[in-house]
């Protein structure tokens, strides 16, 4: 394997796209030019990345860690989803003054509101530094690459960093075949400046999520700021709006099915080259497991923020995080199944072992790797529950949240920590108890305490269990009846620990008394859990990552050699990328055709009063059925709410710009369409659809619901 490495190292070719498939490299997209002009960009590559002249690139943020921002103004305004600021806006809330659930909006820079810990990074420039690192990894395999990776990491970061003011972050691409290297400025002064009410922005709720038609108008605005040399600084009422490279100008022309649209951000992950044995894997363990705690998990959760609006507000942001994916994994199951996924991925696997077995040189060097594969995932499938369960179950409620955070406490007084360095992380524990307390719904908590430890013992092998089943539940509680078993652990445990009780927490956590602390049955109960699967389990995933990721890049560099001469665009890994395409309606199946657009006529089609998921505020309804669009309507006196395109995009992009073949800002995406749930593991080119708000339909928001005219001014709007 190590010389099978070894050889693969030195395949380093890009492939040829003949759909629309594909998350490209923004360096290198001019290899794709040619296809992007036929689609109709009028754009040079140029203009789409450069580190000479401004280009799109200086426009796109990497918003929060974990969605995408565009710049629209000269005045560092930027354009997000609302659920990218969901958590932003949730903490700004309170049940007296609820931006969540009125909306909000400051048209006056002293109006907007400082986000604390929100940051944004903006792309200075990459570089291909696949020889560098190449030349340090040499022939290691397994976890040494990840420690060379970090020496090479580390001596590009003393070159680059600027002595701090740069980020430098070496990324691996095609499994570890090629390696990038990015150099980003992060920016911490960022204030929220705009959103609309979470019934617009979020319209539709757990019901249209990842579905199309749709009518949401998922955005967000926020600001950036900087120092007068407009470099990054801390939050100061002096720091002024930062000034971009580039930003975005608005067509409120609108969209025509085939328009050409292009996708920029930072899509999150994908999995495009996983084998039939990773589909297997998926579809017997790992979604249906996440599927079940997370099932529950909001069952609970709708059971008592339906009842107190306290509560519904607390933990608005952490049950849409849940429901997202919850969803997600559910729709991925069953199109995989649908588009007979692994019998296509068997397929493709065949012909390369056809390809692979072809010569005696290949032969030798190809002909144990799908059987590798299925050694590797034979070894880890009986431990995914465990996995799963220890982290989505048991790590939910947020007295098991706090008691984990403790554990850090733990392993330094176990090694005899002590001084400032412990004194500093008590002081930290100590205040996250109080944030985390404060907000925690005691009735829900508990019940989840109970319900997630129920599904822990049932579901995952006993083999597996940890001692604190049998050494202390059953063991003090009895076991002829679970259900009683367990909701007494529950009362004990939540009865005896010291982290709903402040005073208490307060004078145990201190140098003098932690260890008193540390004897607390919540941490008791964690720790049992913690030890077990570090103990048993935690060498077995690293094993089963290594052993992945060392098949993976054999499998991936064979593929570039296979297909020598063409393009194939590596997985997403939150790095910058760039998606092409159409606007283009679809057919999902017999005798159902939908438009590329939906209009303002559905959402009061779907509107319905009271209801969680389709109420709206009475001035949107009375705007909506007088038809006052004013200047957003399109030629036939519609609104048009949002559209579908062909690009390909995952999780990371929500909030990416849609952009047009002049390189104008007519949307931003925020969704994927049910039919291609599959699309992180395999696009289908029939189906793939992004789905996305129309940019007429967020300035009619902010214009004619939450008044925010005076924002426009600052922008380049152009209406043709």
């Amino acid at each position: 394997m190590k010389k099978l490495i070894v050889s693969i190292l030195c395949i380093l070719c890009l492939f040829e796209v003949k759909a629309d498939k594909g998350m490209w490299i923004p360096m290198l997209i001019g290899e794709n030019y040619e296809q992007m002009q036929k689609l109709g960009i009028e754009l040079t590559a140029e203009d789409i990345y450069s580190v000479n002249q401004s280009s799109l690139k200086d426009a796109i943020v990497h918003f929060g860690g974990g969605c995408t921002g565009e710049m629209i103004s000269g005045k560092g305004l930027l354009m997000t989803n609302h659920h990218c600021g969901y958590g932003s806006i949730s903490e700004l809330s309170t049940v007296d003054n609820n931006l969540l659930a009125n909306g909000f909006v400051a048209n006056t820079e002293a109006e907007e509101l400082p986000v604390p810990g929100l940051t944004v990074k903006f792309l200075q420039r990459m570089e291909d530094v696949t020889d560098v690192v190449r030349a340090r990894v040499g022939d290691a395999w397994g976890k040494d690459v990840r420690t060379k990776v970090s020496e090479v990491t580390k001596e590009l970061t003393e070159q680059y960093s600027q002595g701090g003011k740069i980020k430098v972050d070496v990324r691996s691409f095609y499994s570890g075949n090629k390696y990038y290297m990015f150099l980003y400025k992060i920016y911490t002064d960022v204030r929220l400046v705009a959103a609309p009410p979470e019934s617009l922005g979020k319209y539709g709720g757990d019901t249209d999520n990842w579905m199309w038609p749709r009518h949401t108008c998922d955005f967000s605005m926020f600001r950036v700021y900087s120092n007068n040399d407009n470099e990054p600084a801390d939050y100061s009422k002096n720091n002024r709006p930062f000034r971009p490279a580039h930003h975005l100008p608005v067509s409120l022309k609108g969209v025509q099915d085939g328009d050409f649209a292009m996708v920029m951000g930072y899509p999150g992950s994908t999995q495009r080259y996983l084998t039939s044995y990773g589909i297997d894997l998926s579809l017997s363990e790992f979604n249906p497991s996440i599927v079940d705690i997370r099932t529950k998990r909001l069952a609970i959760m709708d059971e008592f923020m339906d009842k107190n609006p306290e509560t519904d507000l607390a933990y608005s942001s952490q049950h849409a995080s849940v429901a997202n994916y919850w969803k997600y994994f559910i729709g991925q199951s069953e199109q995989l199944k649908k588009l007979k996924i692994y019998d296509q991925k068997k397929a493709e696997e065949n012909e390369f072992m056809e390809w692979a077995t072809d010569t005696r040189r290949r032969k030798k060097k190809y002909k144990n790797l799908m059987t590798d594969y299925l050694t590797t995932y034979s070894r880890w499938k009986p431990y995914v529950k465990q996995y799963i369960y220890y982290r989505e179950a048991i790590g939910a409620p947020t007295v098991s949240q706090m008691a984990m955070a403790m554990l850090r406490v733990k392993s330094m007084v176990e090694k005899g920590t002590s001084g400032e360095a412990l004194e500093k992380t008590l002081k930290r524990m100590r205040g996250m108890r109080k944030s985390m307390v404060a907000e925690m719904d005691l009735g829900m908590d508990k019940k989840l305490f109970t319900a997630m430890n129920q599904m822990f013992y049932t579901d995952v092998p006993k083999e597996q269990h940890p001692d604190v089943f049998s050494s202390d539940i059953f063991t003090r509680f009895g076991s002829d009846n679970w259900d009683k078993t367990f909701e007494d652990y529950t009362n004990y445990v939540y009865s005896k620990t010291a982290f709903l009780d402040g005073d208490v927490f307060d004078s145990l956590c201190t140098s003098e008394n932690i260890k008193t602390l540390l004897e607390d049955p919540a941490i008791a109960y964690v720790a049992s859990f913690d030890e077990n699967y570090k103990k048993n389990y935690a060498d077995k995933l690293t094993n089963y990552r290594y052993e992945r990721f060392d098949l993976d890049r054999a499998y991936q560099g064979a593929l570039l050699q296979k297909n020598k001469g063409q393009l194939m665009s590596p997985d997403a890994n939150s790095t910058m990328r760039v998606s092409y395409g159409s606007v283009k309606a679809y057919k999902p199946k017999d005798a159902v055709s939908y438009n590329y657009y939906t209009t303002a006529d559905g959402i009061l089609e779907k509107y319905k009063p009271g209801d969680k998921e389709f109420d709206l505020p009475e001035n949107v309804v009375e705007l909506l059925r007088a038809r006052d669009y004013g200047d957003y309507a399109d030629a036939n006196g519609n609104l048009v709410t949002c559209f579908i395109s062909n690009n390909d995009i995952t999780g990371g992009n929500s909030g990416s710009p849609v952009i047009n073949g002049k390189g104008e800002y007519i949307g931003s995406a925020f969704d994927g369409n049910w039919e291609a749930m599959s699309g992180d593991i395999a696009f289908d080119e029939r189906f793939k659809r992004t789905i996305s708000v129309d940019a007429r339909y967020i300035f009619w928001v902010l214009d004619k619901v939450l008044g925010g005219r005076p924002l426009m001014d600052e922008m380049t709007i152009r209406n043709n």
